[in-house]
């Protein structure tokens, strides 16, 4: 095993893409790790101790530099002799603090735009005279620092990146690390490798056994239970717990009634095989019932966390566990908010879903900092099911976020008839294996139309599909129109509430996958 990887630290300033950044430098072989925006010179000094710290990234946040309490960098920062990576809110603290006046732009860029570079130098080598990237800023950099040169800009940013004159220190207001900028990982590379000269000497296969042995120690040979959905996350937790744990772990699946069509069935009969306590806790009634009425998806979300941890609670009480265990992601988190600076996009109902009030000792998430698709690679490593390993991402929450407004069982069961329609006939088209998540969605608006020459009204379904590597952005697919019209011909034929079918054509950001 390596003995210190050479790693780049991503300091964090509460953007919704900070792990994004983190997750594209180990795709390269890179070890990251996010640490806290205002990190001082000493830390990184015993950071170094364990890694071998060869760069820092700024990230991007949703604040301005000129809110009162908008996060800053150390004042001495700048003194670790380190290169350095502004991106975004990153970009325009460094030249806040070098001296540069950031102003509000008269004209806000969101979205993919086109930026000319003036020197392709340092972070922008190799690349071409107009490059397509994506911005998403209020507040503009109008002058290099002094010492400073701008690199490239745009028609409503002058300074879109900029590099000092001698060291290593560059600034770039786009979003190299997601995937609407065409050479990102072009850009991100020139800065690990050339910039840093980093080497790829870090490997997925250590996690395994750290994430093993983390759960050993947290738990100290207690009782636990893990909640287990049989989606790709709590399958890969629920294995590598039952290698910490054996026999004093239990697995349970709460089967809340909002489930996919089939798919409760599914899970017994896989989950029954394996070699752990396994309990299936029968709560549709109980979930409907504490459903009914509540409209706002925040509110959704909160009740089926809080029934969630309360039928865990039970279990544990006759089992005499004493600690949680869950699959919740990094997505997951970073949408809830958690960090210090970030903005809450949805709670998660295993995050900021929870009660305050928990009786376990503690929840433990030893996938919490990774993404979807490491998540795959590690389900892979530990020789779980096809099945598993290739299950499309479906939300704890189940259909309570794919129905917009109040639950009911009709609406429920429309649900499930529309969304076993999408994946009936994408999968018969062989499309699922490029996409990321791909369903039904039932709205709260209601459209007139004509069924047997006599006018209907009924709901509107939605239908999504999207690709997407690791879930934090994602393109809508470019499904064929053949495709749409059975699928629509199929929903609009089969579920005589519904009389209208559209197709989202909306990538994330700005929106995100789920509706809700």
């Amino acid at each position: 095993m390596q003995a210190k990887y050479d790693t780049i630290l991503v300091l964090d300033f509460g953007g919704q893409y900070c792990h994004l950044i983190g997750r594209r430098i180990r795709e390269n072989g890179v070890y990251s790790e996010i640490v806290p925006n205002d990190i001082s010179p000493e830390e990184i000094a015993v950071l170094n101790e364990k890694f071998n710290v060869k760069g820092l990234i700024f990230s991007g946040g949703p604040s301005s530099v000129y809110e009162p309490n908008a996060p800053k960098l150390h004042p001495r920062i700048l003194e670790v002799n380190l290169p350095i990576l502004g991106l975004c809110y990153g970009h325009q603290l460094l030249a806040q603090l070098t001296g540069s006046k950031v102003e509000p732009a008269a004209c806000k860029e969101y979205g993919i735009a086109q930026v000319a570079i003036d020197k392709p130098v340092g972070v922008l080598e190799g690349l071409s005279e107009k490059e397509q990237v994506w911005m998403s800023h209020g507040d503009t950099v109008f002058t290099p620092p002094p010492g400073f040169e701008a690199l490239a800009h745009t028609e409503n940013c002058p300074v879109a990146a900029f590099r000092h004159k001698t060291k290593p220190i560059y600034g770039l207001q786009w979003h190299p690390e997601v995937i609407h900028t065409e050479n990102g990982m072009r850009m991100l590379q020139n800065f690990i490798f050339q910039v840093c000269k980093c080497q790829a000497n870090w490997q997925m296969e250590d996690l395994i056994p750290k994430m093993v042995k983390e759960l050993q120690a947290e738990t100290g040979g207690s009782r636990t239970i893990i909640g287990l959905s049989g989606g790709i996350d709590s399958s890969v937790a629920t294995a590598i717990a039952a290698k910490a744990l054996g026999d004093k772990l239990t697995a349970v699946f709460v089967d809340h009634g909002l489930m996919r069509e089939g798919e409760p069935e599914q899970i017994r009969e896989t989950f029954q095989k394996y070699p752990i306590n396994f309990i299936v806790a029968n709560a549709q009634e109980r979930f409907l019932q504490k459903l009914k009425g509540v409209t706002e998806p925040e509110a959704k979300r909160k009740v089926i966390g809080e029934e969630f941890i309360r039928v865990f609670e039970e279990i544990a009480n006759k089992s005499g566990a004493e600690y949680l265990i869950q699959g919740t992601i990094y997505p997951d988190r970073i949408e809830s908010g958690f960090r210090k600076g970030s903005d809450k996009i949805k709670s998660h109902h295993n995050v900021a879903g929870l009660p305050e009030k928990i009786k376990f000792k503690k929840i433990l998430e030893p996938l919490r900092d990774l993404y979807k698709d490491e998540v795959r690679k590690v389900a892979r490593m530990l020789d779980l099911p096809k099945e598993i390993v290739n299950r499309q991402p479906f939300p704890g929450p189940g259909l309570a976020v794919r129905i917009i407004g109040d639950l009911t069982e009709e609406k429920v069961k429309i649900a499930k008839r529309a969304d076993k329609i999408v994946r009936e006939e994408i999968e018969k088209n062989d499309f699922a294996e490029n996409l990321w998540q791909y369903f039904a969605v039932l709205t709260d608006t209601k459209a007139t139309g004509v069924k047997g020459d006599a006018r209907a009204y009924g709901y509107v379904v939605a239908v999504r599909a999207m690709e997407s590597r690791e879930a934090m952005t994602a393109t809508f697919a470019k499904i064929p129109y053949p495709v749409l019209e059975k699928i629509s011909t199929r929903i609009t034929n089969e579920i005589p509430q519904v009389t209208r079918v559209v197709y989202d054509v909306t990538h994330k950001p700005p929106a995100t996958i789920e509706w809700e």
